[in-house]
């Protein structure tokens, strides 16, 4: 639970651990490998057990994958890491290269020879990915072959043991609807495919559908392991047994078994003649593999659960508006304590101001964990969009400068994600206008009504609107989803010029998170989550219109506001929205908190 602050690893090992490797390479008759940052659920968040490019790079970005050539290897790294594997990786042993400049494929087209072989775990990949790195590698003369046994983890002598997290039951009054019924409705759905049966490779959907959670990951509250679901409804979960409880088998009944993952692979097998789904984007090649060489057909397609997750109902829609008005005063607890200490010329350190915003959410006493490590970026550290503070990194908060605070939190009713940017101490003149164009960014996202049926691709540039007329931009998505209670990051839906075809519906909890970042000065992002929901359609409209809600809680700093630049209509949203701040939070608040709320929410 919560964060550590220690300085990352360095990669004083990196390349003694690859000339190992190699050494062990040629024993298996193989010429390379890939070492991918992933588990065999491909989740953004993976156990210690798994972190095998680490442990043979140093790099612990939340992506990236390696390739072990005979005579060199390539780390791999989009660009948001760009600047840490460099620093985190022995580059004398591993060339960095920015997948936004070169891409996988073509580099490994550029470097293989003919008649290699490269290897690859093949619970470690999935299907689209293999088969675009195979047709890049092919068009060089060599292949990739899948392998019997992972060569790194016989070198990995110190590998942490796998996680035993209990399992435990998530309430129907949260979930909203009973395991069965969720069972039953995603088995018609497999039937209508003309499929028998499913295979479930995500954690979050497992623990969605059979509504449970878990703690083998820091930060998301599920359980590994894997599930199949029948069209008639019946789930097979495989996972260890030390992990259910009996109350848990009870509430499972006879429409849910416990099985060994041992036996994951013979039950694949037992699906000879039968039409099984299974997700091309993150099942592993290994259950692929593994139901063909049953004699099952594979029809390849979404998985059944991502959806209907996203869709929150009443229920998870009610606690996370609850979670958020929880959420929400610890946040205002804290912006109260950080202007004090401006008061008082205190200096804090990155690592105090976030021990400290986790501490008010744990005074909650509904604090479970937070919702990922919180970014905190004094001055320039904020304009490092994914920063992360450590033992080695950390700098003081000075006068006038900037803080960008990143931040969320577990609760048993919700998953909450925010982003505040505070001036410490008098206003930063030369951030104000930008300030107010990432504002006006936010308020175009809260404020939009579109027909039904456009995706988030089609709402990403009202974020940016504003700062493209001042010729400023910013070079992540404007949003992403975010679960109930799961992860922090939740497919299919987001708010980004990359977003699929996946369409924005009713009850879906998205981020909306516009920023600019100002290399060396200081960075610039504010964040409200925000749930679609149907719109009422204006007199003489004849479209069906959705818009959002937002469901964070929190002043934004009105010190840092120009607000010249803001529209009547931008000044009045302002306005309604800090007084619903101010009129939800304030009697959650002590005394003193809640007279700063009251000053920070007046009308401009």
């Amino acid at each position: 639970m919560y964060q550590t602050f220690e300085a990352p690893p360095g990669g004083a090992a990196s390349a003694e651990r690859l000339a190992r490797l190699r050494e062990r390479l040629a024993d298996y008759g193989l010429d390379g490998m890939l070492v991918p940052r992933a588990d065999a659920h491909q989740g953004e968040t993976v156990p210690p057990s798994e972190e095998r490019l680490t442990w043979l790079t140093g790099f612990t970005g939340s992506a990236g994958l390696a390739a072990v050539l005979p005579s060199q290897a390539a780390l791999f790294v989009d660009g948001r890491y760009t600047l840490q594997a460099a620093n985190q990786t022995d580059t004398g042993a591993f060339t960095i290269v920015a997948t936004h400049e070169v891409r996988t494929g073509d580099w490994l087209r550029g470097a293989v020879t003919e008649g290699q072989v490269i290897g690859y775990d093949p619970w470690l990949h999935g299907k689209a990915e293999i088969e675009r790195l195979n047709s890049a590698v092919e068009a060089a003369g060599a292949r990739l072959s899948a392998l019997k046994a992972n060569p790194l983890d016989t070198l990995w002598e110190d590998r942490p043991t796998p996680p035993l997290g209990a399992v435990r039951l998530h309430p129907l009054e949260l979930a909203g609807e009973d395991r069965a019924e969720k069972c039953a409705r995603i088995g018609a759905a497999i039937a209508e495919d003309g499929a028998d049966a499913a295979v479930l490779t995500l954690p979050d959907s497992i623990a969605w559908l059979l509504n449970i959670r878990g703690g083998d990951l820091s930060h998301v509250p599920v359980a590994l392991g894997f599930a199949v679901i029948e069209a008639s409804g019946l789930v097979t979960l495989f996972m260890l047994a030390d992990k259910v409880g009996g109350e848990v088998h009870e509430a499972f009944g006879d429409r849910v078994h416990v099985a060994s993952p041992e036996r994951f692979g013979e039950a694949l097998a037992a699906f000879s003649g039968k039409r099984v789904l299974l997700d091309s984007q993150s099942a592993p090649i290994w259950v692929r593999d593994r139901l063909e060489s049953g004699g099952a057909e594979i029809l390849w397609g979404a998985d059944p659960c991502l959806l209907p997750k996203a869709r929150k109902n009443a229920a998870e829609l009610k606690g996370m508006a609850a979670a958020h008005r929880r959420d929400g005063a610890a946040m205002v607890r804290f912006l109260h304590w950080l202007e004090t200490q401006a008061e008082a010329g205190v200096e804090p350190g990155e690592i105090a101001i976030a021990q400290k915003l986790e501490d008010f959410r744990a005074e909650t006493g509904q604090l479970m964990d937070i919702s990922f490590d919180t970014i905190c970026g004094s001055g320039p550290h904020g304009a490092i969009v994914h920063y992360r503070v450590n033992r080695a990194s950390e700098r003081q908060l000075l006068p006038g400068e900037l803080l960008l605070v990143d931040s969320g939190g577990q609760y048993p009713d919700g998953t909450t994600d925010i982003t505040r940017t505070i001036c410490y101490g008098a206003p930063l003149e030369e951030a104000r206008r930008p300030f107010t164009l990432v504002l006006k960014g936010l308020i175009a996202i809260s404020t939009a009504r579109w027909p039904e049926g456009l995706t988030g691709r089609d709402l990403d540039p009202l974020a940016r609107r504003a700062l493209w007329a001042a010729g400023l931009d910013y070079d992540h998505g404007t949003g992403h989803g975010v679960g109930a209670y799961l992860n922090v990051h939740e497919g299919p839906a987001s708010l980004s010029r990359r977003s699929g075809t996946v369409a924005l519906e009713p009850g879906m909890v998205l981020s909306n998170e516009p920023g600019y970042y100002r290399t060396g000065a200081f960075g610039i992002r504010l964040e409200n989550l925000v749930a679609v929901q149907p719109a009422a359609v204006p007199e003489g409209g004849d479209r069906a219109m959705l818009s959002f809600a937002d469901l964070t809680l929190c002043p934004f700093d009105r010190r840092m506001i120009d607000t010249g630049l803001l529209t009547t209509e931008e000044r009045a949203w302002l306005d309604a929205y800090h007084a619903r701040v101010a009129e939800v939070l304030s009697p959650d608040l002590p005394e003193d908190a809640a007279a700063w709320l009251a000053a920070a929410t007046a009308p401009l």
